[in-house]
């Protein structure tokens, strides 16, 4: 999709540099975004607790679908439809993380403890105590 939006801008000649920049920018900001929620993704497998995973997932995936947003807003030009999708990004920005620390919240007076392991500095400091 985000291929054939270029080349298409690319080979119709009436759009000019405009055209050019603004889909250069919404495919830049949609693919920083994606890349965002892809990492979001690594860090919730990865992780070891649920803190550091609810983090990685709040954190990540509230810019990434930001930035889609934005890139959406900028492909579809200045009309109702990117009123729309400011509107959704707007509460979008206000929900997930007020979801996030409902989560944690919760889960703090349930009693999950996160996992607190003891940190080794001594190969920082070379070998200090």
């Amino acid at each position: 999709m985000i291929i054939s939006t270029l080349s298409t801008v690319i080979l119709d000649s009436n759009l000019g540099w405009t055209g050019l920049v603004q889909s250069s920018l919404s495919c830049l900001t949609i693919v920083t975004g994606l890349f965002f929620v892809f990492a979001g993704t690594i860090g919730v497998l990865r992780f070891p607790d649920f803190y550091t995973r609810l983090h990685a997932a709040g954190m990540t995936d509230t810019l990434g679908a930001e930035l889609i947003l934005v890139g959406l807003i900028l492909q579809s030009g200045f009309t109702q439809t990117s009123l729309k999708l400011m509107m959704i990004g707007f509460f979008l920005l206000l929900t997930s993380p007020t979801a996030t620390h409902a989560i944690a919240h919760s889960a703090y007076t349930a009693n999950l403890k996160p996992k607190l392991g003891k940190h080794n500095f001594s190969k920082i400091r070379g070998g200090r105590p």
